[in-house]
């Protein structure tokens, strides 16, 4: 994590549509929809309603009547890792879709409607990150923030920091903030970060290569972890001391990596 994390208050309401560049919404992409379901329903206490189709069977996963994440079942025609991806607001997704290519990133779904709820595309960034855009309608994003159960911070591990902050900085406007020379670049919008960067170079494993980690709230991240290992996930880091509490890095049972934050209050 880094020090210079935001933090939204305790169920705090995400009604308004987020500034371009900001993290509106998570989802994660599997082969078996209803057995993940069973996964995070029973480690967050997550219902599930159905959500747009576009690409094939999808639910909103809803927390006290609240969306917070999507999961969909992957296409057997489209090549997408089974991961959780953030989607990043803004005005225009044509126009976006435009800028991740000037950058040096790949577009690999859209730009295309999600019914009323907005327009969408997932790209990479040159790296080979995979993360989404939106453009909101009737859907604005995830609804809460700030209780268990919810997103609470994404992160990119990338092999070099620095020229990825420059491509999100130059395709979303992000404002990027060097917290320390070890630490990672912090991303901002409108003064507020809202992302970080961290670049691992050769220790970034070489069967995963860059990708987006979400954190999601919990309260006890020790009962957490042993709630993802009784439901048939795995822990990939255990639980240790950051800068804002508890974190551990575990994985579903199809191998979707998120991690578990309890932070200090």
């Amino acid at each position: 994590m880094t020090e210079s994390r935001g933090r939204a208050g305790r169920d705090g309401d995400q009604r308004a549509r987020r500034p371009p560049g900001t993290p509106c919404w998570v989802s994660l992409m599997v082969h078996g929809l209803d057995t993940t379901q069973e996964f995070y329903g029973a480690l967050f206490g997550w219902e599930f309603r159905p959500g747009p189709q576009q690409l094939g069977p999808y639910v909103r996963a809803l927390l006290d009547g609240r969306e917070v994440a999507g999961i969909g079942r992957l296409p057997r025609d489209r090549h997408l890792p089974v991961a959780w991806t953030p989607y990043l607001a803004s005005d225009d997704v044509d126009r976006t879709a435009c800028a991740v290519r000037l950058c040096g990133g790949t577009i690999g779904v859209g730009p295309l409607d999600a019914a009323e709820a907005g327009r969408m595309l997932i790209a990479s960034d040159p790296a080979g990150a995979v993360f989404g855009v939106w453009q909101a309608a009737a859907h604005l994003g995830t609804a809460v923030s700030g209780v268990p159960g919810t997103p609470a911070w994404n992160e990119l591990i990338t092999y070099e920091a620095a020229g990825a902050a420059t491509f999100y900085g130059t395709v979303f406007g992000h404002a990027p903030k060097t917290v320390s020379a070890a630490g990672p670049v912090t991303l901002h919008v409108g003064g507020r970060p809202v992302a970080a960067v961290r670049g691992v170079g050769d220790a970034l494993p070489r069967d995963r290569g860059p990708h987006w980690v979400t954190y999601f709230e919990t309260a006890d991240v020790d009962g957490a972890v042993a709630r993802v290992v009784g439901l048939g996930g795995r822990v990939l880091e255990a639980a240790r001391e950051g800068a804002w509490g508890r974190v551990a890095m575990v994985a579903d049972r199809e191998g979707a990596r998120f991690a578990l934050l309890e932070g200090r209050g």
